[in-house]
């Protein structure tokens, strides 16, 4: 996959490793070209100076190809802009967008640009976010035998409620965080774009799991 990050920080350099690192072909923007240093001599990938959320400077980075783009400058509203163009204009399809002011999660969220909060930051959230695919262990019991997971949910799922995803997946949802939040469902939740959805399962299963929730919905009958 192709990924266009916006920022060479230290957030940004680092993102730019270790995609490489995991295969992926990677264009990093900054207006600054100095902190290009960052990445290191061995960096393969484009360096592109100008501004991220410029059309001519995307393209030049390549986000017609991109598969995600992440918006990982100093500036919050230089951010979300970005992560904006990548996906309104560019039509990219995994997005995320780092900010330094969580109250304004809620609103980014709500225009449908998955954030990660400075504060509680890691190169494994923004990762997920970019690549998101199968299932991201958070807790296993001591045999082994169960865990708790973070499941990459297809978009077909968005708007059925909870109680269908855990009949025809066969897991418990545990809990999904919604808008930077966690919360406890009930049998009656719908599920909302955005959503990540947190299940307890079998270690055994895990894989037939994430292809239910790959998947999506079976059709009823009927339709």
């Amino acid at each position: 996959m192709h990924i266009v990050i916006m920022g060479c920080g230290r957030v940004g350099s680092a993102l730019a490793q270790a995609l490489e690192q995991q295969g992926h072909t990677v264009a990093v923007i900054d207006r600054d070209p100095t902190s290009f240093r960052r990445l290191g001599s061995s960096f393969g990938g484009r360096r592109v100076t100008g501004i991220g959320f410029d059309q001519d400077t995307l393209r030049e980075a390549g986000v017609e190809e991109a598969g995600a783009f992440a918006a990982v400058s100093s500036g919050d509203n230089s951010n979300i802009i970005a992560a904006r163009v990548a996906r309104e204009m560019f039509g990219v399809e995994n997005v995320a967008a780092r900010i330094y002011d969580p109250r304004r999660a809620e609103v980014y969220q709500r225009l449908g640009i998955p954030t990660v909060a400075t504060v509680r930051w890691t190169a494994d959230q923004m990762l997920r976010r970019l690549l998101p695919s199968g299932a991201e262990p958070l807790w296993r019991d001591p045999t082994g035998g169960v865990q708790l997971a973070e499941v990459h949910t297809s978009s077909s799922w968005v708007g059925h409620k909870i109680s269908r995803l855990q009949e025809e997946t066969g897991v418990r949802v545990a809990f999904v965080t919604r808008l930077g939040e966690a919360i406890l469902p009930s049998s009656q939740t719908v599920l909302q774009e955005g959503d990540l959805v947190h299940v307890m399962m079998r270690t055994d299963e895990v894989d037939k799991v994430e292809a239910a929730f790959a998947e999506g919905p079976e059709e009823e009958d009927g339709h």
